[in-house]
């Protein structure tokens, strides 16, 4: 009988787990660990933020799922690893305090970010000046500030807004920008629009890059960019942008920033969400006299070693998809694996910028959603091989993946609308596609409109029922 444990229960864990528990949980143990005793769709956190969605609709208790699924469920945070054992096991603390062993045979680390505020003095909810809705709480607190905003609009007060990356290594431009854009939409019909300037702030090369260095696909027949496509987004709601932008400091009211120039600058505000860096969730790896083995499973920022290759200079990256993991298994722990933001990448999708001054503005690649959820189906299929045949049969890098982004713009089923951009692959092969984007352009597609909205409507419907473990929830797509 086999020990499965899976950490963390985001998109890509709770994947995992669900795959894991559907092959396995009657025959074998599977354990999942943790800290909060809920999932998150955190996609759609974008709406709680401006007290379009109750936080609870965001929402799944784990503990019946599992329960259906035969898979323990251990509230609480695993802080030790002992991967030398003579039996190998994770050391979980538990919600009330008390410590628990969990043995392992195959481990899937899916601990998800670490959100990084204190890399930015003055960034975040938790002593800081601005707001996150990067967890259910944070969002919760952003939509109490924002709604106390509007009702200073509407008494008259002009205010300034704005969205973006607080850090000069942030990711997921993509959610700011829903973010954005749905106050945009929600002000129009408190008709304060005109109280408001908006403004969005990034450490993209250009608008519309999202960490994966942009695209160009078909949109109302004719070849754009995603800079274009977005510009005249942006163009249309009035909204602002300011990019190659390094936040390094926010004081109250200001937000203190370098470009790739190297100069350094101010952006004033009255409210202000930004995303912090991400790193990985970091945790003691012992060995069996109490050695350091950390750097043998986790890099420098946290994340998991994997099958990456790791060390190669921008440009002989970017002309080499197979650096990307194919499997994410650790190198020196084979029987530990790591899916969506916990494992390292090898490097950039964006191509990196280093300012005059030294200081590296560069967008983080994404592994969140759609990435992690694929990422999560992979890593459990091969761990289900392991345990039943011994060897692995499945694979998929991210230079190979199918990735679609729906970003909401008004979540209104009769006004609203959502910018669908379709990725194929996610990290660009140019020795597959020999174009400029490294791209399938008869696969790559974005377009905006009301179809949008329902799509990203249903699809929150959907995603939410399939992460409940419900009948015939693996037919549903990643």
């Amino acid at each position: 009988m086999a020990n499965v444990v899976v950490i963390g229960a985001g998109f890509a864990g709770h994947t995992a787990a669900l795959y894991l528990g559907h092959h396995l949980g009657k025959k074998h143990n599977v354990t999942v660990i943790n800290k909060y005793d809920y999932f998150t769709y955190v996609p759609s956190l974008v709406w709680v933020g401006v007290g379009h969605m109750p936080p609870e609709k965001t929402g799944i208790p784990l503990a019946p799922v599992y329960r259906r699924m035969h898979i323990h469920f251990v509230h609480g945070k695993a802080v030790e690893l002992h991967p030398e054992a003579e039996e190998q096991f994770v050391v979980a603390e538990r919600a009330d305090g008390r410590r628990e062993r969990v043995p392992y045979d195959y481990l899937i680390i899916a601990t998800g970010p670490k959100l990084n505020y204190a890399a930015t003095p003055g960034l975040g909810p938790h002593g800081g000046y601005t707001y996150s809705i990067c967890t259910r709480q944070d969002a919760v607190h952003t939509r109490d500030a924002y709604l106390e905003l509007v009702q200073r609009m509407e008494k008259g007060e002009r205010v300034k807004i704005v969205v973006g990356t607080g850090h000069p290594g942030s990711t997921c431009q993509g959610a700011s920008v829903e973010y954005i854009s749905n106050i945009h939409k929600d002000l129009v019909k408190r008709g304060v629009r005109d109280k408001a300037d908006l403004v969005y702030l990034s450490n993209e090369p250009a608008l519309g890059d999202f960490g994966i260095r942009g695209t160009k696909a078909r949109a109302k027949g004719r070849l754009i960019t995603s800079q274009e496509f977005m510009e005249a987004i942006f163009r249309e709601f009035g909204i602002h942008w300011e990019v190659q932008k390094g936040v390094y400091k926010v004081e109250p009211g200001i937000i203190y920033w370098e470009d790739y120039e190297g100069n350094y600058g101010e952006t004033e505000f009255d409210f202000a969400m930004l995303v912090p860096q991400f790193l990985g969730n970091r945790m003691e790896v012992k060995g069996p006299a109490g050695e350091d083995l950390s750097d043998r499973v986790f890099n420098k920022g946290g994340f998991v070693l994997v099958d990456a290759i790791y060390g190669l200079p921008y440009e002989r990256l970017e002309k080499n998809p197979d650096a990307w993991p194919s499997v994410y298994q650790n190198p020196y722990y084979t029987n530990i694996f790591a899916a969506g933001i916990a494992f390292a990448p090898p490097g950039p999708i964006s191509v990196p910028h280093t300012t005059p001054n030294g200081t590296n503005i560069t967008a983080a690649p994404p592994r969140t959603g759609m990435t992690s959820g694929i990422i999560g189906r992979v890593v459990a299929l091969n761990v289900i091989d392991l345990v039943k045949k011994g060897r692995m049969t499945h694979s998929e890098r991210m230079s190979e993946m199918f990735t679609a982004c729906i970003a909401s713009m008004g979540d209104s089923l009769w006004d609203g609308s959502a910018a669908v951009v379709l990725t194929h692959p996610v990290v660009p092969d140019f020795r597959r596609y020999p174009n400029e984007e490294g791209r399938d352009l008869f696969v790559t597609h974005m377009e905006i409109g009301l179809s949008g909205a329902w799509m990203k409507r249903l699809i929150h419907t959907t995603f939410m029922y399939k992460y409940r473990g419900y009948p015939f929830w693996q037919i549903i797509p990643e």
